[in-house]
């Protein structure tokens, strides 16, 4: 058993914890590597574009990333004591731990770490998770917490959430996370949207969109705080210790993004009534109300398309109307046009011509005047296309 280091092969050991919430990290993870990808092509624009194209990045991640992190975090309400408590039932053994509560949009998340942490010749290190979203029995899951044992303080929180509970925290909680997640899938979105559309040519509309996602964030930071408002606070005793909560992180983050999102859009709106040229100029597009648009690779390419207005491109010529009709003449193919050259000739001018000017024609009798004009005048051509005139009968 020494080369085993003197643990038993049947005994599991302790398991590894990771120092945060694992859906949190992935979405920070994901949107980190976003941002390394838009800062490996940042060297590719060039001039100002580059800072303002950096910003609006950065800018427009942090605001997805912090919606979609809040919404999954259980750290909307917590609550932290440090006291000497009964460790397990049916024992009379004391320790002394640090607990904390977090309470979440889907969830409540227990913590107890022994200070120490090798008390009682056991490792008191407990995360314990309980959830009540879509699909989830939270008091399923506290039945089974009870049948594995877990210690008392842990056991004790978990028991105020449930349904059945007295304490009414659970219909709280649930109602209010219920309520404060629909209104950040909302605002997600919206950012969305805003995204979308700050990247086409309708600035003020992206406005609007991101004017739309701190308000959602905003609702949903008040629907939070009235349903855990309006309920007395049921009081969180553990051993001569009170455990009180407050508001968290995930809840000051959302405040500080949805704060963002409405500065940002009513900047967006006013700089569009008072300053749209420095509006469009900080979005790299043109300072024209009616764009067209105009491929310029120096100004970052397909991400970043300038547009150049009617005003800029080269302005229609007046060409007078003989040059028009020569350079049309020119420009155009010629075609035959079997419209005599005497046509309005008189009958004594018409028979000075000479009787056969094309090959296998006859030419007109003497004194007779042919119904279908001098079939041996010559032909001209002319721009205007082939056409024959007739004469009338």
């Amino acid at each position: 058993m020494a080369a085993l280091g003197h643990t038993f092969p049947f005994y599991a050991g302790p398991k590894p914890t990771f120092p945060m919430d694992t859906t949190s990290a992935t979405i920070i993870m994901i949107f980190l590597t976003a941002l390394a990808t838009f800062i490996v092509i940042l060297p590719g624009i060039r001039g100002k574009t580059r800072l303002f194209w950096l910003l609006r990045v950065v800018t427009g991640l942090f605001i997805g990333a912090a919606i979609l992190a809040v919404n999954f975090s259980s750290e909307w309400s917590v609550g932290q004591v440090s006291t000497n408590t009964s460790y397990k039932a049916f024992s009379s053994a004391w320790i002394s731990a640090d607990i904390g509560l977090q309470v979440g949009l889907g969830g409540v998340n227990i913590t107890l770490t022994g200070t120490p942490v090798q008390q009682l010749n056991e490792t008191i290190n407990y995360n314990e998770e309980f959830t009540w979203r879509l699909g989830e029995n939270y008091a399923e899951e506290y039945t089974k917490a009870m049948e594995k044992g877990l210690p008392d303080p842990v056991l004790y929180l978990a028991e105020k959430f449930t349904p059945r509970s007295p304490c009414g925290l659970y219909r709280q909680y649930h109602l209010a996370g219920h309520y404060a997640s629909a209104m950040l899938w909302v605002a997600f979105l919206c950012w969305l949207l805003a995204n979308v559309m700050l990247s086409m040519p309708v600035l003020v509309y992206g406005g609007y969109m991101l004017l739309a996602t701190g308000i959602f964030q905003l609702l949903a930071l008040l629907f939070f705080s009235m349903a855990t408002s309006l309920t007395p606070p049921c009081p969180l005793h553990l051993g001569a210790s009170v455990l009180h909560t407050h508001h968290g992180p995930a809840f000051w983050i959302t405040l500080t993004t949805g704060l963002l999102c409405v500065l940002l859009g009513l900047a967006m709106v006013v700089a569009h009534r008072m300053q749209p040229h420095r509006l469009k100029a900080f979005f790299n597009q043109s300072v024209d109300e009616d764009p067209m648009l105009e491929w310029s690779p120096e100004e970052g390419g397909l991400l970043s398309p300038r547009y150049r207005s009617m005003a800029d491109s080269p302005e229609p010529q007046d060409i007078p109307l003989s040059e028009a009709s020569s350079t049309k003449a020119y420009s155009r193919p010629r075609r035959l046009s079997l419209v005599p050259a005497d046509v309005g000739l008189a009958p004594a001018a018409r028979s000075a011509l000479p009787g056969a000017l094309l090959p296998g024609l006859p030419g007109p009798k003497a004194g007779k005047e042919s119904r279908l004009g001098p079939p041996h005048s010559p032909w001209r051509f002319g721009p205007e296309g082939c056409e024959e005139r007739w004469a009338e009968h």
